[in-house]
């Protein structure tokens, strides 16, 4: 409690709470909320895009290389009655992130919700990497996710709310065996303290920011590793198997939803027990 100088009253420094519904069903509920999904049409950027419009938001998907992303849009619209649309950015470049947002504003009319998950993973060890392999992972996996919350940042800020959650990875937690990925590791370790850094520096406006940190998913990413890898991770995950990239989907629509109001600067792990051990 803070006192005022000039008559001796005592006057709080508590924040109001935000509205919310007594329905925890309705709390999950993103009706008329627009949601931008980087690498929006990749195994778990998709599945996420699916149960956001499913709740009820309209979709921006985020794309760089895909050819099927007008037809995943399509799908999501089809399956959900909600608006999608399209977007080829390059994360790695701030002025097409800075333009994507603009563009999503002016089509949508609004942005509540920016997931920045679009990512690369690396192929081979700190020692052996090609450093323009370094720097093309660091490029899409930290500096896309810095860019995507500073272009989505700014708008959230302007209109006194906004919520940004980042895809991290159980790898910022842990060092993968058998495969050697330092740069990954790293990206991904500086992404879940970067959200923590954000969450502290937005909350005095009304921003929330926090990061999912799946591990293995049964996405295309992981479809062409070596079956003996495979069985590696498995043993090393205490569920002895991978996720379904629709496992992914809840925690997701949790902390994009006003459900979790009370929730930022948070990485939650959903990785099988894995950095459990």
């Amino acid at each position: 409690m803070a006192t005022n100088g000039t008559n001796g009253t005592r006057k709080s420094i508590r924040a109001p709470n935000p509205p919310l519904q007594d329905s925890v069903f309705q709390m999950f509920r993103l009706d008329g909320k627009t949601v931008i999904i980087t690498g929006g049409s990749g195994g778990i950027g998709y599945e996420v895009a699916r149960g956001l419009a499913e709740a009820g938001a309209n979709i921006a998907l985020w794309y760089h290389t895909s050819t099927q992303a007008d037809k995943l849009a399509a799908t999501i619209s089809r399956d959900f009655g909600v608006q999608t649309r399209t977007y080829k950015v390059d994360v790695q470049s701030y002025e097409q992130v800075e333009k994507g947002v603009q563009d999503v504003l002016a089509d949508f009319g609004r942005l509540d919700v920016m997931i920045a998950n679009a990512g690369i993973p690396t192929k081979a060890g700190g020692l052996d990497d090609r450093v323009e392999d370094w720097n093309h992972v660091r490029a899409v996996d930290f500096d896309g996710a810095y860019y995507c919350a500073r272009a989505s940042g700014r708008v959230f800020r302007e209109q006194g709310h906004g919520n940004l959650i980042f895809t991290a990875s159980m790898s910022g937690h842990a060092a993968n065996v058998p495969q050697e990925q330092s740069c990954y590791n790293a990206c991904k370790a500086g992404v879940i303290h970067l959200a923590k850094s954000l969450a502290v520096e937005w909350a005095k406006w009304g921003g929330r920011v926090n990061c999912v940190s799946p591990g293995y998913t049964d996405t295309a990413i992981s479809g062409d590793c070596p079956f003996e890898m495979k069985e590696e991770w498995f043993s090393l995950t205490p569920m002895k198997r991978d996720a379904d990239p629709r496992e992914l989907k809840g925690v997701y629509l949790y902390l994009a939803s006003d459900a979790s109001t009370y929730t930022t600067g948070a990485d939650i792990l959903v990785d099988g027990g894995y950095a459990c051990r």
